[in-house]
């Protein structure tokens, strides 16, 4: 059983959202990733909604290029949380994905990450700590993550030595 469900419009935004994959993975997070498009495929995508849910999903990822409008369609779905992942798809850099995900109307949040695989990442990353409230196992490993990523950043110089 899926803890998170990733939902991309796209077979060709899947590379886009592997760093996503791996960093769920390196948690230990269960997931699963579909492809259904909102403008193409919107009954399917309401029917996945519901399924899903019913199979215990928690948190909805959705990525999208261009229009991007498959975060919002998810929000207006569920009420479980929806972080949406912009991605470059067009002539515009991502500019246009970003602004389609992070500009909601009040009452339909997306939590909305950078513009493509940075985005990814931090996608799995803010799922992880939005399970880790409730789910003390998540919650260890997000912290030693945190303790990892410190220890490497830490870096002590002798300033007589400059």
């Amino acid at each position: 059983m899926p803890t998170i469900a990733v939902v991309c419009g796209s077979r060709s935004d899947l590379p886009a959202l592997k760093g996503c994959f791996d960093v769920l993975d390196a948690y230990g997070i269960s997931w699963e990733a579909s492809v259904i498009s909102a403008h193409r495929q919107a009954d399917a995508l309401h029917a996945y909604v519901g399924e899903a849910e019913e199979t215990g999903v928690r948190v909805f990822i959705g990525a999208a290029g261009l229009a991007a409008h498959l975060p919002g369609v998810l929000a207006s779905l569920t009420a479980k949380p929806v972080i949406g992942i912009p991605l470059d798809g067009g002539s515009l850099g991502g500019a246009d994905a970003l602004y389609a995900v992070v500009q909601m109307p009040p009452g339909v949040p997306v939590a909305t990450v950078a513009i493509g695989s940075a985005g990814a990442r931090n996608a799995g990353h803010l799922a992880a700590r939005i399970l880790a409230l409730s789910d003390g196992a998540v919650a260890e490993r997000v912290a030693a993550f945190r303790a990892e990523q410190a220890e490497g950043a830490e870096l002590r110089v002798d300033p007589r030595s400059t």
